[in-house]
């Protein structure tokens, strides 16, 4: 059901572009080439250059703790930003407004509690893995019930993110979406499997650079490109209402101003608290200061970078609205298309290599990331937990390796299976939905954990059982598989507070219960 749901869900943008735009893009230059090939040798290169600092469990999985906090930072900001970001944020602005931006703004307040919590909750400790602290408090089904959200998670992820990244990228270069998904796949896992989590570190921060620097170029040349100058953009846009944040009303069922603050304040609280791309990068960072601050750069980046994508969403609205010859090819164009289609066709040479190496970049720095935490959490969690707690190093390097090139075979095929069965993309909404569905529970745990020191298995299991069921009806009722006799029953809800409400009953149920029938004594009173 859910993968029928994702199928018909992903159904807009990609296959617009290949018959659309086909006769009119230009292809990569000599000079895109070069820079892009550069580009890719530098990746590569730094993965088999830190090698040597990858060779033992503590280098691949935390690169020794030794980094600084502004590498960590860019690292954290470049998993923020991926193709999903790269494409859906312009289109929303283009196709609507700025109301998905509201989910940037929610930042401050998550990056505030991280720093404050977090940090030292994960780094007082030699554990790598952000579950080890479950199973301490409510046993080892917590810990396997959260890796397994994790995982799904990332698989849903990292095959949306490939798929798209081959989308946008056929028309730009006229490669084919099976060959570019494949390049993506080995050329990441290559480097991650080599040079660890310190490769995977830097490679991310590289990106981030190379995606700022990009989505400038982009904005000079929209601002310059307008026939009546930059001020045309605001003129054109303010007609439109493009600058809207959203409605400012009480609904529950539309994406309102609120319902994507409190999206984005659990999401964000849930990146920071409980994904183990997220922590095993600060527990990377030398000192508890050094994570602070790389928290604190990640977060702060984003919301100019995010802003800068709706812009360019919002100046190529009024860029083709300006220039109705220009407007002429993108019809029939999905939002989602109007970026790729503008680097394709106003780009010049070496610019639009940049953008492509850019494009590139936002989908190999989540994609690294979900290789490296997903091959640590299989060795800490399952492999060392339940089958060889007393594997060597060598052994352990062997899984560590094994899982990493497994888990990039794995979700290489699930982007070629997206680019086989699906025709098109509707990123943004898809993958918010899908995180929220996956991750429902994992935050409500965490947090019941945390602020409860006396909430006791017992209770821990009632209260996901309850986050569960109410996941499974916020998805179901608004499902096509909904009896029409049931119609008074459905979800009131729009699909972004699914993990806002399954967190918030568990939370509560967990604390209630807990206050109902007692729990087990707090940890300083046990003898």
């Amino acid at each position: 059901m859910l993968f029928a749901a994702t199928q018909a869900a992903i159904a807009e943008a990609g296959q617009a572009v290949a018959e659309t735009t086909q006769d009119a893009v230009q292809r990569m230059q000599p000079l895109d080439l070069i820079v892009f090939g550069s580009y890719l040798a530098v990746i590569l290169g730094i993965g088999f250059f830190c090698l040597r600092f990858s060779k033992d469990t503590e280098g691949f999985m935390a690169a020794g703790r030794s980094m600084p906090g502004w590498v960590v930072g860019l690292s954290i900001f470049g998993i923020y930003v991926s193709s999903i970001s790269f494409l859906a944020n312009p289109g929303k602005s283009y196709g609507a407004d700025w109301n998905p931006f509201v989910f940037g703004l929610s930042l401050p307040i998550a990056a505030f509690i991280a720093v404050k919590y977090f940090v030292p909750y994960y780094r007082k400790g030699n554990s790598i893995s952000a579950y080890e602290h479950l199973e301490t408090r409510f046993g080892p089904w917590a810990r396997t019930y959260v890796l397994a959200c994790f995982l799904l998670t990332q698989l849903a992820r990292v095959g949306i993110i490939m798929y798209l990244v081959a989308l946008v990228l056929k028309p730009l270069t006229g490669w084919d979406v099976w060959f570019t998904i494949s390049i993506i796949g080995v050329l990441v896992t290559i480097y991650t499997l080599v040079g660890g989590i310190k490769a995977v570190v830097w490679n991310d921060a590289i990106q981030s650079v190379v995606l700022s620097i990009g989505l400038m170029v982009s904005i000079v040349i929209i601002l310059t490109g307008m026939p009546e100058g930059p001020g045309q953009i605001f003129r054109i846009a303010s007609e439109h209402d493009k600058f809207s944040l959203g409605s400012f009303g009480a609904s529950l069922s539309d994406s309102t101003f609120w319902v994507v603050l409190i999206y984005g304040l659990f999401i964000n609280l849930q990146n920071f608290g409980i994904d183990q791309s997220y922590v095993q990068r600060y527990i990377t960072a030398k000192s508890d200061r050094e994570a602070g601050k790389s928290i604190w750069l990640g977060a702060m980046l984003y919301i100019p970078i995010s802003a800068m994508l709706f812009f360019i969403g919002t100046g190529l609205f009024a860029y083709y609205q300006a220039q109705p010859e220009l407007a002429a090819g993108i019809q029939g164009l999905n939002a989602d298309d109007i970026f790729p289609h503008f680097i394709a066709t106003q780009l010049p040479a070496g610019i639009k290599g940049l953008l492509i190496a850019a494009v590139f970049s936002a989908a190999m720095s989540s994609v690294d990331a979900s290789l490296n935490s997903s091959a640590t959490l299989i060795l800490c969690d399952l492999y060392k937990r339940y089958f060889r707690p007393q594997a060597s190093e060598k052994e352990s390097m062997r899984v560590l390796h094994g899982t990493t090139l497994f888990w990039g075979i794995l979700a290489t095929s699930i982007a070629l299976i997206l680019g086989f069965t699906m025709k098109d993309s509707k990123a943004l909404d898809v993958w918010w939905v899908l995180a929220s569905i996956f991750s429902g529970g994992m935050l409500g745990l965490f947090l019941l954990g945390m602020i409860s020191r006396r909430a006791g298995n017992p209770q821990a299991v009632i209260a996901v059982i309850t986050g569960i069921f109410l996941i499974l009806w916020m998805v179901w009722s608004t499902s096509s598989m909904w009896p029409e006799s049931l119609a008074a029953l459905k979800s009131p809800f729009h699909g972004n507070l699914i993990i806002v409400i399954a967190t918030t009953a568990i939370l509560l149920v967990g604390l209630l219960l807990t206050s109902l029938f007692g729990g087990k004594r707090p940890v300083s009173e046990e003898k």
